[in-house]
């Protein structure tokens, strides 16, 4: 394979392919942060993806992660809660305001991209790495893939294009893993339309070079459904590896949970959950224990975000981040659970009885942009 460059933190390379095209890999190299995501490591993903886009060599892109733990579990909150604590009450927090505004327009991009990109969902995926798996057009997942949005446990929400696939989710799924934050499987990932393809993560590298073989020509339509295909003839033989999916267990009861029009109805539904299931225990305690404000917030932003473009959508989910970076809840969640580690988030308000209209409506307000424009007013 041929080498075009090497960043600390993301590896960037091309290989051959069949036809005389390329393959074009971006690789998290993060891994004792399980590749969590940092503003360079955004700014290399992006500036690689618009060059690969404008490259007619390049017939299909690959994202994947260092390591066997994680492709990606998250941004990094810990940067982001140092830019809060330097700049208390800042609004817009200039280093979050970059942050956020490049993360999700590299989220729109592969949302967006033309070639087909195939991101390699094994391990730990959460928040900001599911970012950029969600739009991939080839999303592959293993028996080890573990997923989530538990930004109810931290102040924030589930951004990076959450409000937009969240909301459009069957049967209440979307609210249930936007507010309880709970873990979900490769399985779940299918049931969620969240996954195209289940393989065995012992394949990886079997797959990444068969890559190199299956005759991209650089029709975009055709090379889509040669990937596709290829990835099928995988999944065939991996079908014993697929675990059992709660969510498919539970679609029911999660539906009938969640099906109030209420906000207070579904949070009393799911808080009380009288069963003895361990999964949806869990479910239940984390969203008893996280911000009433995340809760508010996730409530407000998917009923928003179902009339909404994707565009709209992420230029909505800036403003909420950095107005939740201007009040309480954010950095003390990342306090309490990363920094201190106390594991006592002091949240406000502190409970759900507490919260108001006035409150969540506070976090909708666009800020005065340095620059006059929304940073996201050109996304299409």
């Amino acid at each position: 394979m041929a080498e075009a460059g090497m960043q600390d933190l993301v590896l960037i390379r091309e290989a051959e392919a069949a036809n005389g095209k390329r393959i074009g890999y971006a690789q998290l190299t993060a891994e004792r942060s399980l590749n969590a995501l940092s503003l360079p490591m955004i700014r290399i993903l992006d500036a690689a993806l618009r060059r690969w886009a404008d490259d007619d060599a390049i017939v299909c892109v690959v994202l994947h992660g260092a390591g066997e733990k994680a492709f990606c579990a998250g941004g990094d909150v810990r940067s982001l809660h140092r830019a809060i604590v330097e700049h208390p009450g800042a609004l817009p927090n200039l280093p979050n305001l970059a942050f956020f505004a490049e993360e999700y327009r590299l989220d729109h991009r592969i949302h967006t991209h033309a070639k087909p990109i195939l991101v390699w969902g094994s391990g730990i995926v959460m928040g900001g790495g599911l970012g950029l798996m969600a739009g991939a057009s080839h999303r592959v997942v293993t028996e080890t893939s573990r997923v989530a949005m538990p930004e109810i446990t931290i102040g924030l929400f589930p951004d990076v294009g959450g409000s937009w696939f969240l909301s459009r989710m069957p049967r209440g799924v979307g609210r249930f893993l936007a507010l309880t934050g709970a873990s979900i499987n490769a399985h779940d990932l299918k049931v969620a339309g969240l996954a195209d393809h289940f393989v065995r993560a012992a394949d990886r590298d079997a797959i990444f070079e068969r890559l190199g073989t299956i005759g991209f020509t650089g029709n975009t339509k055709a090379d889509h459904q040669t990937l596709a295909t290829m990835l099928q003839a995988f999944s065939q033989t991996a079908g014993d590896a697929l675990p059992a999916s709660n969510l498919q267990k539970h679609a029911a009861l999660i539906e009938e949970l969640t099906a109030p029009d209420s906000l207070a109805t579904v949070y009393r539904n799911l808080t009380s959950y009288p069963g003895d299931d361990a999964w949806l225990r869990k479910a239940a305690q984390s969203l008893a224990a996280g911000s009433p404000t995340t809760a508010g917030l996730v409530w407000e932003l998917l009923r928003r975000s179902t009339t909404l473009s994707l565009a709209e959508v992420f230029r909505l989910e800036l403003i909420v981040a950095l107005q939740c970076c201007a009040h309480p809840d954010f950095a003390e969640g990342v306090r309490a659970l990363l920094i201190d580690k106390d594991n006592q988030p002091h949240w406000t308000p502190a409970t759900f009885a507490e919260l108001g209209d006035d409150w969540i409506a506070e976090h909708f307000v666009e800020p005065r942009w340095p620059q006059g424009a929304h940073p996201l007013a050109d996304l299409r």
